[in-house]
């Protein structure tokens, strides 16, 4: 119950309200149907470099993660990056087929729920489910 009331304060002060809800889990899990970033001088981005190589880039424009937690604009993105000890690469989004390669469009390969959360994001809980073979 205290911290029941501890939400209700942070919604009650419509100034402290603003801050908090100024972060929060603002991060897609993945960007579907999105082209990270077109550097090919073709137009063909979805085929202009292999996963091994999109893996290790960082990207400008759009953020997606696991669990991911950011500022209302984007500016500071935070997200989780796991690793099984077996699998060569950290996992630190959710791994999906895009447009034909999937069974019915674009589709995720793994298992994730939203279990719970307060209005102003100050408490988040989260299940993801890290597939291990």
């Amino acid at each position: 119950m205290r911290h029941r009331g501890a939400e209700q304060a942070r919604l009650s002060d419509h100034a402290a309200a603003a801050r908090w809800k100024s972060w929060g889990p603002y991060l897609s899990e993945r960007q579907w149907g999105t082209v990270r970033e077109d550097y090919s001088s073709d137009g063909t981005a979805w085929d202009y470099f292999s996963h091994d190589h999109a893996r290790s880039r960082a990207y400008r424009w759009g953020e997606d993660g696991i669990a991911g937690f950011s500022d209302d604009q984007q500016r500071l993105c935070v997200s989780l990056a796991l690793w099984n000890t077996r699998d060569p690469i950290l996992k630190e989004r959710l791994f999906g087929l895009t447009n034909g390669e999937g069974n019915h469009g674009e589709d995720v390969k793994e298992l994730y729920y939203y279990l719970d959360a307060t209005p102003t994001d100050s408490y988040l809980m989260m299940l993801y489910k890290y597939p291990q073979r």
